[in-house]
């Protein structure tokens, strides 16, 4: 009898695939996945690639990538990985809106983390997306063999996508010294579609309305760095009369009034800042800060209406516990509008073209609790905000420096 699949995740792949990714101990079980429409009768089949790493005395299992599809819209398939009798669902995401998003940060593998995924999977989403920070593993590479199975009956069920944050960097003085090996080993994302040449910043389109962008704070971010030039091209691409939601993750915040890793996303802000804001991105959401904290519209450390809302999500539950302290004198608190250290997870709805919900949920022992809440109005239905032409960016403009 064949080995089963562990570490089971899904993760979409252009506008009708999936990808699935999952670990073996048995280096003969073969990269295939076979599904469709009804449990236990698995009329179609891929066969994708697979790879390994080795960590000082650690070698991985045989991770496994199958992109499937071309899959219909809003539609549960049932599959099962390396043909072992072991069946999972997913939803595929809908064509179009309305579209709820899950959204949490700093994730680890506690109880707390527990709550958090309990409470996420009390309510139907779409898609998961998760600003960096995912295992905790610092080096201990069994520990991202647990965190897979501790997600997996989430991430199995809807495509997680995700960004790299410093606990997944993973360099250990002269015997280790390549980073992020564990990291785009296990967690394929669709970089390639992006035309990113890098799993540390890519993009995708959702529902056709909503382009997000998942940008990477430890990798070069500079002007004359590859994802800023891949960020400027990017952008560039963004119809916002068809696209009317552009939306950005990453992982050290740009505004913080916590104690907290101060200034440490600050010249990434100011390298990409005026990018995000010519493109009149709508919200950008963070971790690495462990708590919760809104702001306004903001640019260059002011309010703007036509300046992204900055949320930080970092409170997924990790090991190192909750970053409670807020500095009440920090130059932002007065664009701060809410703030509270308690572990929780958010929920972004796009109803339409024009509004967007967000609300962010605090663990309360067996209840999810809505702390705070906000409508959101896209930014490409105002005109006050009109994205200007000549400006780069704008989806128009010529970019000379590329």
């Amino acid at each position: 009898m064949s080995e089963r699949a562990c570490n089971v995740h899904i993760s979409a792949v252009g506008a009708d695939g999936m990808r699935i990714s999952w670990i073996t101990d048995d280096k003969h079980v073969p990269s295939i996945v076979e599904y469709g429409k009804a449990p236990g009768k698995y009329d179609l089949s891929a066969t994708g690639e697979h790879t390994s790493y080795r960590y000082i005395f650690y070698t991985s299992g045989k991770i496994h990538h199958v992109k499937i599809g071309p899959l219909e819209p809003d539609t549960v398939y049932y599959y099962r990985c390396g043909g072992v009798d072991d069946e999972f669902s997913f939803k595929t995401l809908p064509a179009t809106l309305p579209i709820e998003f899950a959204i949490v940060g700093d994730l680890g593998q506690t109880e707390w983390t527990a709550s958090t995924l309990a409470h996420v999977g009390k309510t139907n989403y779409d898609m998961l997306l998760l600003p960096g920070d995912l295992s905790y593993a610092d080096t201990n590479q069994p520990l991202w063999d647990s965190f897979g199975r501790l997600v997996e009956p989430y991430a199995s069920k809807r495509p997680w996508m995700v960004t790299e944050g410093n606990h997944e960097i993973e360099t250990f003085l002269i015997l280790h010294s390549h980073p992020f090996d564990a990291y785009n080993s296990r967690w394929r994302m669709p970089y390639e579609e992006s035309s990113s040449t890098s799993n540390l910043y890519y993009s995708f389109d959702v529902a056709g309305a909503i382009h997000v962008i998942m940008l990477g704070s430890y990798t070069d971010f500079d002007s004359k760095s590859d994802q800023y030039k891949w960020l400027v091209k990017d952008l560039a691409k963004v119809d916002r009369g068809k696209t009317p939601w552009l939306i950005v993750l990453l992982h050290a915040p740009w505004y913080n009034t916590n104690t907290a890793h101060q200034g440490e996303g600050e010249a990434m802000r100011k390298a990409m800042e005026s990018l995000l804001y010519n493109a009149r991105v709508d919200a950008i959401f963070v971790g690495h800060v462990h708590a919760y904290e809104r702001f306004t519209r903001v640019y260059d450390n002011k309010a703007n209406s036509c300046g992204p809302v900055h949320i930080t999500i970092g409170d997924g539950g990790n090991r190192e516990g909750l970053a409670r302290d807020f500095d009440e004198d920090h130059k932002s608190a007065s664009l701060s509008l809410f703030r509270e250290a308690s572990f929780g997870h958010g929920r972004l709805k796009v109803v339409n073209r024009t509004h967007a919900h967000w609300s962010w949920h605090r663990n309360d022992d067996s209840e999810s609790t809505v702390a705070d809440e906000v409508w959101l109005d896209s930014l490409s239905a105002s005109e006050a905000c009109k994205i200007d032409p000549s400006l780069p960016f704008s989806g128009t403009a010529v970019v000379d420096e590329l």
